[in-house]
């Protein structure tokens, strides 16, 4: 999944239309793939910040505008979402939960 969102991401000369991106299901699966990814999708850099939390494991690259989309998107969605990782998404809200809470320094 990890690299199926990567090459959406990369495809040369996609990087100056802003369309929402179609995401492979599970075949069989109730779940609307691209509908769990459509709040992080309408974010900019959400996903590749996901992206990057994915790759290295920390979670602090997440901003708060992303942390709180995350945490809006129903955990029946999670195994799509992550098929290859089922550790990650609690990982995630768990990070989540303390960035999106967290008071903003003016």
């Amino acid at each position: 999944m990890v690299l199926v969102i990567a090459t959406i991401l990369m495809r040369p000369g996609l990087a100056e239309v802003q369309t929402t991106p179609r995401f492979p299901s599970i075949p069989g699966s109730p779940i609307d793939i691209t509908k769990c990814w459509s709040s992080l999708t309408s974010i900019q850099g959400c996903v590749m910040e996901i992206y990057k939390s994915v790759v290295t494991g920390k979670f602090d690259n997440v901003g708060a505008m992303c942390c709180k989309a995350f945490l809006a998107i129903d955990a029946k969605c999670w195994p799509q979402m992550f098929p290859l990782n089922p550790f990650f998404p609690p990982l995630l809200k768990d990070g989540c939960s303390r960035i999106a809470i967290a008071p903003t320094h003016k």
